[in-house]
């Protein structure tokens, strides 16, 4: 995530390129913000808005920007910071004042004994648990989740449905993903606890992009964390096992928002977003994304806005 200024739609479509991910992802060498610092707050009637690191995040930050700017508030922009352990201590001390999150492993990063994974429940204990001076906004039926993917020929070599069904494989698997997901609790920590799978060695990749759909393709690993609105996985014929214990909890789109910046208009223009906003929209968004000509966050957020008559 790179958060020292505000990006121009260029730059953060430039980003794309880095290939399609998620809920997570490493900080950026070049962002004040990844090495611990932080920038001053944005003036009180300007809300700046920031983003993660792959690009449906950044979209959705497009998004929440345009319907803003539509409403007559002023917004910065400050995308591509890196990961929610970048991005939330941004968050609590001003840098930034909103941002497209996930409601399952957002919940879980502020607690970590959460034990709530429907959608619902999740949402409320969410509510709760997250620190002042940030609130959550309504929550999306848009559902982005981590996910256990495996080629479809070593699914069918394995006779793999479900994530338990590696069990008893694993010690001769390497599993691939964001570097966080090698500690977070529904990463490997949640697949071992949950399911007894224990693999061979984890690989840190990219958060869902290029290099961990290559190496899924080539055999680099077995197994890895790609999300479920990611449209390569149907593209590649890359096959979700199943997850029936809930090792990964409901994550539905919600804007996290510093509460002093939440006023009226802002909330009726974020709300009226969420609730536009659908798993399958997600899938094409992306789709549109990864597209070859690459199109820019600016321009398929403009659009997407314009299709549902915002």
């Amino acid at each position: 995530m790179k958060l020292a200024r505000p990006l121009t739609l260029v730059a953060a479509g430039a980003a794309l390129v880095l290939g399609l991910t998620a809920c997570g992802g490493g900080g950026g060498s070049n962002d004040p913000l990844a090495s611990g610092n932080s920038q001053a707050p944005a003036a009180s009637d300007t809300i700046r808005i920031g983003s993660a690191d792959f690009p449906e995040n950044q979209v959705l930050a497009e998004i929440y920007a345009q319907s803003l700017e539509a409403k007559g508030v002023k917004v910065e922009r400050n995308f591509n910071i890196g990961s929610r352990e970048v991005y939330f201590p941004a968050l609590t001390d001003g840098s930034i004042d909103l941002i497209p999150d996930y409601t399952g492993v957002l919940l879980q990063y502020i607690n970590k004994n959460a034990t709530e994974t429907e959608g619902d429940a999740v949402y409320a204990a969410l509510q709760k648990a997250v620190p002042a001076p940030l609130t959550v906004l309504d929550k999306a039926a848009a559902e982005n989740k981590d996910a256990v993917v495996v080629t479809g020929e070593y699914a069918q070599q394995n006779n793999l449905k479900n994530i338990g069904d590696l069990a008893p494989i694993a010690g001769q698997a390497s599993f691939g993903g964001p570097s966080e997901f090698q500690t977070r609790p529904d990463g490997i920590p949640g697949i071992e606890k949950t399911y007894g799978v224990k693999f061979k060695e984890f690989k840190a990749l990219d958060t869902g992009g290029p290099l961990t759909v290559a190496a899924l393709k080539d055999g680099t690993v077995q197994a890895a964390d790609l999300f479920t609105t990611d449209p390569t996985i149907e593209d590649s014929g890359f096959v979700v096992l199943g997850d029936p214990d809930n090792n990964f909890a409901a994550q539905n789109v919600v804007p996290l928002i510093n509460s002093s910046k939440a006023n009226d208009t802002v909330k009726q223009a974020l709300n009226a977003v969420q609730a536009k906003l659908t798993t399958e929209g997600l899938i094409e968004l992306n789709r549109t994304l990864n597209g070859a000509d690459k199109p820019d966050v600016g321009t398929v957020a403009k659009n997407w806005l314009a299709q549902q008559g915002l």
